[in-house]
Formats: structure tokens, C-alpha cells, sequence
């Protein structure tokens, strides 16, 4: 039996109302990025990364266009040691980018950091206490004051050793497990922290707010990052970054939500690989300000050679509704959505509208590499008319009248609700092939021709049950002459209830197209498609095809 009285809320609202960023209706300029895929990503896996995948996922960071990244801890282990030494030996860090390295609040921590990134052309120190009321309680058993001083002790031996060191160094502290703390006792220690290192225009500190642990409702977060910012000592010169975990499904929130409230820098991985639930998803807060209409300054142009990557690196597996980059996120198996789409699309292209407004997909497809045959419009039994119409003719060129549309999407539909399957673009267009178009089954048209005499006449030559057959007929139009031909030699009545045509190509060469659907004496409608490159005689073909799906012999 499950019961909720053995939780109370570990959170802290701040001592005074922080809302302002409820005003602001959407995050208008992109962050600074820090990815720690190489660190906290790396540490969260079953099998962390050997070195020389770190350094292929360290150059595909590069290539996205991460300007910080996060490569280590690298006291903690020898590999993380030898990542490091290998990216500054090797020379593999662009001038634009700048190495981030992990260590505790610890002296003899802090010494062997400074051995490893000595030689970088530039670092990022970040340095860590925990300063939760649970972890002071539980985990030092230390007051605040004893708590505040291992920050502040910290804090100047990472001053002093930048200055004995070769590099450029730029400091960052994080009071780890800020959600758990006292939002008064978190900016005193802060506050601390920037008191020692006094941050100037031209060398400004990091304080990283976390979410080590996510305590409470991204609101509340967001308040709290808000009186943060207000109270922070020299808050011009302190670049205030945001670390949020997942732990409640709130990390991408919690991030939007503080970057509202006055952060300046995101710290986080792609598809929100990490420890327990994982880090925020980089790639989704970006995305997301992209379909604002915010430049988030980095390319998600391929997003599924990324996923390849990462996928290859890590061993994870990207879920298949992952915003953006899961398979299925762009895939519209309703009938009603997919109706909707393809009209949009339809619309877009009539207006020649550059702004995106498709309905039911967010950001266009190929701008992150996706195709819309593959990824949008995907065929099973719940899938209406407008799905397979809109393949046919995205994918092959037909444009189906609007009835003939529902009979096919029922004829589709019935095939993939047989077999429990979804139905592929290739197979539909073969289906569609096979059941409509240019039917030979029991009459094959050889040859025809026409005179114009009183309205028209035809020759028709017809192979019928393995015998050519010539008949003749006369009408009002041509596709009436040869209709009428066959009525009264094959004794069949039926009347034609709807004739389309178009060129399938432009140019003298173009391949036609054409659809005819009949009605029997009990009120069927039969459709068929003819395409040949003479619009006449695709016109036939469709008239013969629909006759032969009636079953006329």
C-alpha cells in the first residue's frame, strides 16, 4: 500500500515573492551552453566511454557547436585524466572552445585538477560543496559556517592556483544540491564565493544553480533562480548557470522556466542522457526556442547523424518519442491528423508561405534532417484517405479525385488491419499500382483511334479472355465513344461519375495521368488510373482499369 504521509516538500521558497519572470512570455535570445555529456553523461553509463569514443563525441560537440564543454573530473579517475591531457596535448580544442573540468571543494582534489588542465588554452574550473540542509544534516553533519567555509576555502585555492599555473582559467562554483537549500543561505554562500574571487567585465565568474536533486514544481525554481539573480553580490560580472536534473520529468521546464527568471548559461546533455532520470535535454530546449523563432545557436541541421552517434558512443537507445530526434515524433497515423497535415502542406505550397504553421507538426521536418515520406505521414489502420493521398502524390506525383481518395485509403487501411502491420510508402504506391492503375486482367487495351464526325467515333482493339476483339462505338467525347463501345459489346451498364487528368511532370515529356470512377446499375463506383505519356489514352487505361475492377469478362 502506497503512502504519501512519509514525504513532506524538501524545498525552500525564497524569503520573498520572485515572479516577475511570469510576465515574460517566451525566452527571447539563446543561453550560453555548457554540454556535459563527457562528464555527468558519461558517468551515468552502464559502460563509460573509452577514449577514443570520448573523443569522437568530444569533435561531434564541436561540430553542433558547443562553445563549453565539460570533459572531466579529471582527479577522479586515470582515464578521465588521460581524456583530458589527450584533447590539450593533441591539440583537439578549437580556439572558440573552452574545456570545462569538475572537482570537489577539496584541497588535494583542487591540486591534481590544476596539474591536469595545466597547458589548456582555456578552462572553465568548476569547483563544488553541497550545501543542502539534508546533506549538512545527514551526510558532513557540519553547521552552515562550517559549510560556508569549505566554499570559501575552495574558492581561494582556486585563485591562488590559477595564478601559479600555466592556462587561462575562468571560475565556476556550484553550491551542489541548491534545491535542498535554503534560497538565504545558498546566495550567503554564493555571495561568499564572489566576494573572494571579485569577477571583473573582462573575467567573470560562473555561480550554477542545480537541480541536483528536483524537489519541487519548475515555479518554484524559477523563483528562486529569480532572487538569486536580484541579490547576487556584483551581479553584472557572474554569468548564472542552470544544471537542472530530471528526477520529476521537469528538467526541460525547469530550465525554460529559469531562463525566464534571469540565468544567462545552460548547463545539460543531448537527449538528456545522466545520472537517475538524466540531466535536461539540450537539444530540446534549443529546439523548442528555435520554433520561437530564437536562433539557439546550435546546428540540429542533422539530427539523426547525432543520434547515430550518440547511440554508437554511449550504448543508449534514443526513445522513439524523444522530441525532435525520436522516430516516431513527426509520425501522424490518424486519419484526422493526417488529413490535416496534408492540407497544410497543400496550403503552404499554394501560398508560397515561408512562416511554418502546419498543423500538428511543430518545426518543419527537414529543417533537423527528417524527410516527410519517412517520418511524417505513416500508414496502419487508423490511418484515413488523406495519409495515402498525400504519399501518392508527395512521393509519385498522383493527385487523386477526393473520392477515389477514400477508396483507396479503405483498400489500404483493410491490408494493414489484416496484418497487423504498418504499411509502408513503397508498398501503398505498389498496392496502388497493382489494384488502380492500367489494369490488363480480363480486357487489355491494344490498340485506339478516333475520327471526329458529329461528336466522335473509335476503333477499338481489345484483348478480351486471350482473344482480340475490335469493336467500335460512338459519343460525345472521346473517353464517351470508347465507354459506349464497351457497354454495348460487353453488354455491362454503368455510367461514368467522375473523369480527372494531370500532367505528372512538367516538360514535353511529361507522363499523364488520368482517373475515372463508374457506377453500376446498384450504385458501386468502381474507380481506375491510367498513365501513359498521351493523356487520351491514359484516359482509357483509366476507364478500362475501372471497368475490370467491376469484374467485367
Amino acid at each position: 500500500m502506497m503512502n504519501c504521509s512519509k514525504y513532506k516538500r524538501q524545498y525552500y521558497m525564497p524569503p520573498e515573492v520572485c515572479n516577475d519572470w511570469v510576465n515574460k512570455e517566451y525566452v527571447e535570445k539563446s543561453p550560453a551552453w555548457c554540454s556535459v555529456d563527457l562528464r555527468d553523461g558519461n558517468q551515468a553509463l552502464i559502460i563509460p566511454m573509452s577514449l577514443e569514443e570520448k573523443i569522437e563525441f568530444f569533435k561531434l560537440l564541436v561540430k553542433v557547436g558547443f562553445k563549453e564543454i565539460e570533459v572531466g573530473f579529471p582527479a577522479a579517475s586515470e582515464t578521465e585524466y588521460e581524456f583530458l591531457r589527450a584533447l590539450i596535448d593533441q591539440k583537439l580544442i578549437p580556439e572558440d572552445v573552452t574545456i570545462q573540468v569538475l572537482t570537489q571543494a577539496r584541497e588535494h582534489i583542487i591540486r591534481k585538477t590544476f596539474e591536469a588542465v595545466k597547458g589548456a588554452p582555456k578552462a572553465i574550473v568548476h569547483v563544488y560543496n553541497s550545501t543542502s540542509y539534508a546533506q549538512r544534516e545527514q551526510v558532513f553533519r557540519k553547521s552552515k559556517e562550517e559549510i560556508l567555509k569549505i566554499a570559501v576555502d575552495g574558492a581561494k585555492l582556486l585563485k591562488d592556483l590559477a595564478e601559479e599555473t600555466e592556462g587561462n582559467f575562468q571560475f565556476e562554483y556550484s553550491p551542489e544540491s541548491f534545491t535542498g537549500t535554503e534560497p538565504e543561505y545558498a546566495l550567503e554562500v554564493c555571495n561568499a564565493v564572489i566576494d573572494v574571487w571579485e569577477p571583473t567585465k573582462d573575467n567573470k565568474v560562473i555561480i550554477n544553480l542545480p537541480v541536483t536533486v528536483s524537489l519541487s514544481m519548475p515555479h518554484v525554481y524559477a523563483s528562486q533562480i529569480e532572487y538569486m539573480s536580484k541579490h547576487m553580490h556584483n551581479r553584472d560580472n557572474v554569468i548564472l548557470s542552470v544544471h537542472p536534473h530530471n528526477d520529476r520529468g521537469t528538467g526541460v521546464a525547469d530550465t525554460e522556466l529559469a531562463l525566464l527568471a534571469g540565468a544567462d548559461r545552460v548547463e545539460g546533455t543531448l537527449f538528456g542522457n545522466g545520472e537517475r532520470t538524466g540531466n535536461v535535454d539540450l537539444i530540446t530546449v534549443a529546439m523548442n526556442m528555435y520554433t520561437h523563432g530564437v536562433d539557439p545557436k546550435l546546428d540540429f541541421s542533422n539530427i539523426l547523424e547525432i543520434k547515430e552517434v550518440y547511440e554508437r558512443v554511449t550504448r543508449m537507445k534514443v526513445h522513439e518519442r524523444c522530441p525532435y530526434a525520436g522516430q516516431l515524433v513527426f509520425a501522424a497515423f490518424s486519419g484526422s491528423h493526417q488529413d490535416a497535415i496534408a492540407k497544410g502542406m497543400k496550403f503552404r505550397e499554394e501560398r508560397e508561405q515561408e512562416q511554418w504553421t502546419v498543423p500538428y507538426i511543430p518545426v518543419d521536418p527537414t529543417d533537423i534532417g527528417r524527410v516527410y515520406e519517412a517520418d511524417v505521414i505513416r500508414i496502419n489502420s487508423q490511418s484515413g484517405k488523406g495519409g495515402v493521398s498525400f504519399i501518392l502524390e508527395q512521393n509519385y506525383g498522383y493527385r487523386l479525385p477526393a473520392k477515389m481518395k477514400e477508396d483507396l485509403g479503405y483498400y489500404i487501411k483493410g491490408i494493414s488491419d489484416h496484418d497487423h502491420r504498418e504499411i509502408k510508402p513503397n508498398e501503398i504506391h505498389d498496392l496502388f499500382m497493382k489494384e488502380y492503375v492500367n489494369r490488363s486482367d480480363n480486357l487489355e487495351l491494344l490498340e485506339v483511334h478516333f475520327t471526329q464526325e458529329d461528336g466522335f467515333g473509335t476503333q477499338l482493339s481489345l484483348l478480351r479472355e486471350g482473344i482480340i476483339k475490335n469493336y467500335s462505338g460512338h459519343g460525345k467525347g472521346r473517353l464517351d465513344a470508347v465507354s459506349n463501345s464497351i457497354k454495348r459489346h460487353c453488354k455491362v451498364q454503368y455510367k461514368i461519375v467522375c473523369y480527372e487528368e494531370h500532367a505528372m511532370s512538367h516538360g514535353s515529356d511529361a507522363q499523364a495521368a488520368a482517373y475515372v470512377g463508374i457506377q453500376d446499375e446498384q450504385g458501386n463506383v468502381f474507380w481506375g488510373a491510367g498513365t501513359e505519356d498521351d493523356i487520351i489514352n491514359a484516359s482509357v487505361l483509366a476507364l478500362i482499369s475501372a471497368v475490370n475492377r467491376m469484374g467485367v469478362k
